[in-house]
């Protein structure tokens, strides 16, 4: 199955300095994704999207104002920033999320509450995106709320497996509803042509 084309898009969700070991909210594992993401970004989509958790300091998912996280991925703080790792060249948009206090925002998407909406849905239309490969942190929040969200819209969606990584270890549960929902779950090396892997 290819993955590229004019039609497909790269969704790289989240792979901010927070969330890699040794950030606010460090996922296990988090800087492996990495090297599979910029693999993936050199191929030909049709668009690269990166997605950015961006909250105010006062944000309502901050154990400080009783929500379940520590603080993280602060606007305009070093956090928040995309990895320095992480290629940027091949990302045409970044699209912000969480920028309002009292709502969370898991999926690249939408709002939490499915009333505030990032944009991402109209730029995929405009650009006559069918197909998304999602990737990026962390598969069981962020990476699940956005194919889920992608699914409910239309949109055929892969999630790349060594392109992303969990907070839970065990991510049975999560993986089945999504296969469920009609996701594809795939390994780098299924979407990336043999030819290719050998360069």
């Amino acid at each position: 199955m290819s993955l590229f084309g004019a039609n497909h898009a790269l969704i790289i969700v989240d792979v901010q300095n927070d969330f890699l070991p040794g950030g606010a909210l460090g996922v296990a594992g988090g800087s492996a994704v990495i090297a599979p993401i910029n693999r993936l970004a050199a191929q030909p989509f049709g668009v690269v999207v990166a997605s950015q958790d961006w909250h105010p300091a006062d944000h309502c998912s901050f154990g400080a104002q009783g929500g379940p996280w520590p603080s993280h991925c602060v606007a305009g703080s070093h956090g928040a920033a995309l990895a320095s790792s992480l290629d940027q060249r091949s990302i045409g948009h970044i699209l912000r999320k969480g920028m309002h206090q009292k709502c969370d925002s898991y999926s690249a998407f939408f709002d939490n509450d499915h009333i505030h909406s990032t944009g991402l849905d109209g730029l995929l239309r405009n650009l006559k995106i069918d197909h998304l490969v999602i990737t990026g942190l962390a598969l069981d929040y962020c990476v699940a709320h956005t194919a889920r969200d992608a699914r409910k819209l239309g949109f055929d969606v892969s999630i790349v497996m060594d392109a992303t990584r969990a907070i839970a270890q065990d991510i049975t549960m999560v993986c089945t509803e999504l296969s469920n929902l009609g996701v594809h779950l795939l390994q780098k090396k299924t979407v990336i042509s043999s030819e290719d892997s050998k360069r």
